[in-house]
């Protein structure tokens, strides 16, 4: 595991010297990636970008600032008390975090790719993924604060108990809740904007997979959704102040004088692998869907099963409502009949036709 990837150095621009054990390299090394990737982007937008007022010269203007922040970071961060107080300022790269922005990026652009073939713009892909990320960090992290209020705001009142809400690098979503919370806004969204919601939603539950397997690879950085004891030759321990550890001393599983847990299951990349091999099989079936939803429907009877069954060999969680199973195994017993049923119905609504008579699957797109 490594929940910090690295640090950027905020007073210094090219520097690479270890900051404290970890990866530290100056502010100038993002801002040669930066800079160049801002200014393709401007290039490609120059005849959309109207600078009088649109969302592309938000953005436009957004961009400009943040590198401007940036560009002066080293003026302005040797007068900030932390720097007074430390002789540095850095801006740390979690490992969790960093992982959702590639798979975002990635499913974004695969999403873009489905859309061209049914005719949707690459901007109604790029807010709806925007949209779903947003609506689903925020649902996950709700869910989560009400499932865990108690560990998370033990002990901490006033400015500490807000900070609580918001500290996402000790781990703190629940991929359940932001599946409801993105599905919310998301339809909201399409409402708003007219579009076909079931269509664009097709579009993207497949890069929806890439971005919760990227996720799972963040989850296993920062040493959450741990597994089970692991005696195959793959099992993983994890270090002492790890998430994993402090977890399962607290149980009194292991010693206060241990250096690492015991082996566990990698859960995380279980899930990781999981989550691939549904995106591959739903962006197959796109091919050949019969109906507007039908991605939908598989994905929501399928996922469902493997979370149910990844869920046996996972140990961060406990059995809800006096029951051995977890939250999550439950939402996935109310989830998977549920897409059973809309398989089941879109099959229906494809074969025959209004009056009950059969009728013919339409052309996939």
């Amino acid at each position: 595991m490594r929940q910090t990837l690295l640090r950027i150095r905020l007073d210094e621009f090219f520097t690479s010297t270890p900051l404290e054990g970890i990866t530290t390299v100056g502010i100038g090394w993002l801002l040669l990636v930066l800079v160049p990737a801002f200014g393709w982007w401007l290039y490609h937008k120059r005849d959309s970008i109207d600078w009088t007022g649109s969302e592309s010269s938000t953005t436009a203007y957004l961009g400009i600032g943040v590198l401007a922040v940036l560009a002066t970071a080293p003026l302005w961060t040797e007068r900030t008390g932390y720097y007074q107080q430390h002789g540095f300022a850095f801006l740390p790269v979690y490992g969790y975090g960093f992982m959702l922005f590639v798979g975002f990026l990635l499913a974004t652009w695969w999403a873009g790719r489905r859309a061209k073939v049914v005719g949707l713009s690459l901007d109604n892909v790029w807010d709806g993924a925007m949209i779903l990320l947003v609506g689903g960090i925020a649902g996950a992290r709700v869910w989560y604060l009400v499932q865990y209020r108690n560990e998370v705001f033990r002990g901490k009142t006033g400015a500490a108990a807000f900070r609580a809400l918001f500290e996402l690098q000790e781990g703190g979503l629940v991929l359940y809740g932001g599946i409801v919370g993105g599905s919310l806004l998301f339809a909201l969204y399409a409402w708003r904007k007219k579009i076909d919601a079931l269509l664009l939603a097709d579009v993207l539950v497949p890069s929806f997979f890439v971005g919760l397997g990227f996720g799972r690879l963040g989850c296993f950085l920062n040493g959450c959704c741990f597994g089970d004891r692991c005696t195959l030759p793959w099992g993983v321990e994890f270090p002492r102040g790890s998430v994993p550890f402090e977890v399962l001393l607290s149980r009194g599983f292991l010693s206060p004088e241990a250096a690492a847990t015991m082996p566990l299951h990698p859960t995380q990349v279980y899930s990781a692998v999981n989550a691939f091999l549904i995106a591959g099989l739903l962006h197959a079936y796109f091919r050949y869907r019969p109906k507007p939803g039908s991605v939908i429907a598989l994905a929501a009877a399928t996922y469902p099963i493997t979370r149910f069954v990844i869920e046996l060999l996972r140990n961060d969680e406990k059995g809800q409502f006096s029951t051995s199973l977890t939250i999550s195994q439950l939402f996935s017993i109310l989830i998977c009949p549920l897409g059973l049923v809309f398989v089941g119905w879109l099959a229906w609504a494809t074969w025959f036709r209004s009056d009950g008579s059969p009728g013919r699957p339409p052309t996939s797109t």
